[in-house]
């Protein structure tokens, strides 16, 4: 840590130089506990919440054939050694994993706000010290925002771009999740990764359910999915059919 606080480079973009760079309120940098903390937080707290999330869109996109076809389509786009940096602009990819992020975020309210002055909500009086934590679930699934809100639509996030008080899984302000980007980098990586090179199918037909694990929204008993194939090998296979 030391070492980079001598060498900082602030046009280098990683998390730890940006990590160094930020300051608080009254212009106080983080102390070398505090970095370390967040450096945890970001390697150790996100692996489950994203691997929830992961599991969620793996289930949706098998589960409607249509969105496995158009995100494959996009997929193909790539080449055979796409760019990690062309890979997360992909717009369908994009609005999969927004969707995903959506009908089912992975926690369910966002850290609560304490009212430092009286406030009126709807109509509803609060004083001051009232500890308010938005629904993020809630938001989510309102009819006025989002239409059918319980069918899985990648496109609603192709035909309008949502505001931060609409579309809110990583929370919101000074205290949204520090790993938003990191997470949703991590998404679209794995996903079109492993869809670019297998085949799956979900091994049972029901509908998953969603569960409550503490705070968090997790499938009841996982998605239990089958490989049944190997794209690349298919695809090379294909290739050297039409050769002959």
């Amino acid at each position: 840590m030391s070492e980079r606080r001598q060498k900082l480079d602030p046009q280098r973009s990683d998390i730890l130089t940006m990590l160094l760079l930020a300051k608080d309120e009254t212009g106080e940098g983080m102390s070398d506990i505090e970095l370390r903390d967040e450096l945890m937080t970001l390697l150790l707290a996100g692996y489950e919440t994203t691997a929830t999330s992961l599991a969620w869109a793996f289930y949706w996109i098998h589960r409607q054939p249509e969105i496995y076809r158009k995100l494959l389509q996009e997929l193909e786009t790539l080449g055979n050694d796409p760019y990690p940096m062309k890979i997360i602009k992909l717009p369908y990819l994009n609005a999969v994993c927004c969707e995903t992020l959506r009908i089912y975020p992975v926690v369910l309210i966002v850290s609560p706000r304490e009212a430092k002055s009286p406030i009126a909500i709807m109509g509803q009086e609060y004083p001051v010290g009232t500890a308010l934590a938005p629904c993020i679930y809630l938001t989510h699934h309102r009819e006025d925002l989002y239409p059918e809100p319980k069918k899985f639509k990648p496109e609603r996030f192709l035909e309008r771009q949502y505001s931060a008080y609409e579309f809110l899984p990583f929370g919101g302000s000074n205290r949204r999740c520090i790993g938003a980007a990191f997470a949703m980098f991590e998404m679209k990586l794995v996903l079109a990764t492993i869809l670019r090179r297998y085949t799956f199918a979900l091994a049972e037909k029901q509908p998953v359910k969603q569960v409550r694990r503490g705070i968090t929204l997790t499938p009841a008993g996982g998605v239990k999915m089958v490989m049944t194939g190997k794209r690349m090998q298919m695809e090379q296979e294909s290739a050297s059919m039409a050769t002959v």
